[in-house]
């Protein structure tokens, strides 16, 4: 159904090696209108991954490195007063893009942090009283370092919510690292990229999304697996109602990436983890691994419909 997500997922492949099953959940949550977090240690394709994507898709971009004495200001922009017109314009932040990279967000503060929020949940910004819309299509991929927590500030579940996915990339196969190794290719490989998809065609398929049929059990089987998160006896805190939400919208992205019109468990159950382990409080747990591992057994525990 559509097009042009075999040519993007070859474009996006010879620049993150190995990598096919991270492109593919990369393009749902952008075809499902969300927002991704990486996690995972420095130089395994974050950054490259986030770039291709914009550069693949026509869309503008704009990396914020998120620090300690990172201001709202900085992301959002910022009234200036023009001596000349005698008024204040706004002068837009990063966040103004079609595709935004917030590099190591877990190591500004919380008010910084918590400027993201409606910029994601609602894609606009208000500033002094004004409202600012944002660009369409948006997407925030924002990365942490899970190895690294001294003078971090870890996200709060508020926040959490907002993210669609949560992955992580890992190392590539020993074959695949060996090619990337002695191709020695610089970062500017990247910008070279061409855009095989408009950004126009990406906005077609994000509507696309309204007429991905679900049949009442397929639901039933969705809704099953949110309400079981609820009342397992690892899981301190089960999966919101949002939760439920961008749970159908990722099943309904990945199932118009196959091809099809029409919802299937299988699509559920693919995008399930990613959407879901970074949304439950695990008892006595507290890594994400052990969270995907949870919500990946109880997909095993849930009867699937015929």
């Amino acid at each position: 159904m559509i097009d042009w997500i075999k040519e993007v997922r070859k474009t996006l492949s010879s620049v993150l090696r190995g990598k096919k099953d991270v492109i593919e959940l990369a393009l749902v949550c952008l075809i499902a209108r969300g927002h991704l977090l990486i996690e995972d240690i420095p130089g395994v394709g974050k950054t490259t991954l986030a770039l291709a994507l914009a550069r693949v898709t026509d869309c503008t971009f704009q990396r914020i490195q998120f620090t300690s004495d990172l201001l709202p200001s900085d992301i959002l922009g910022v009234h200036i007063y023009n001596p000349e017109t005698r008024e204040f314009e706004f002068k837009e932040g990063p966040v103004f893009a079609n595709i935004v990279l917030a590099d190591e967000i877990n190591r500004t503060n919380p008010k910084t942090q918590s400027a993201l929020l409606e910029a994601m949940n609602e894609r606009k910004v208000s500033i002094d009283r004004e409202v600012y819309q944002l660009p369409e299509p948006f997407m925030v991929i924002a990365t942490q370092n899970p190895m690294e927590y001294h003078g971090t500030f870890p996200l709060p579940e508020s926040q959490l919510d907002r993210f669609m996915l949560h992955l992580r990339i890992g190392y590539p196969s020993y074959q695949e690292e060996k090619a990337v190794v002695l191709e020695m290719r610089d970062f500017d490989h990247l910008m070279r990229l061409t855009p095989v998809v408009t950004r126009d065609q990406i906005l077609e398929a994000q509507q696309l999304l309204r007429d991905v049929h679900v049949e009442d059990s397929v639901a039933d089987y969705l809704m099953g697996i949110v309400v079981a998160t609820r009342g397992h006896p690892e899981i301190r805190l089960g999966v919101s109602t949002r939760g439920a939400q961008h749970l159908l919208r990722a099943a309904k992205a990945h199932a118009l990436i196959q091809g099809r019109d029409f919802l299937l468990p299988e699509d559920v159950k693919r995008v399930a983890p990613w959407v879901l382990a970074h949304r439950v409080l695990l008892k006595g747990r507290t890594f994400i691994r052990d969270a995907e591992e949870v919500i990946v057994n109880l997909l095993k525990e849930t009867e699937v419909p015929l």
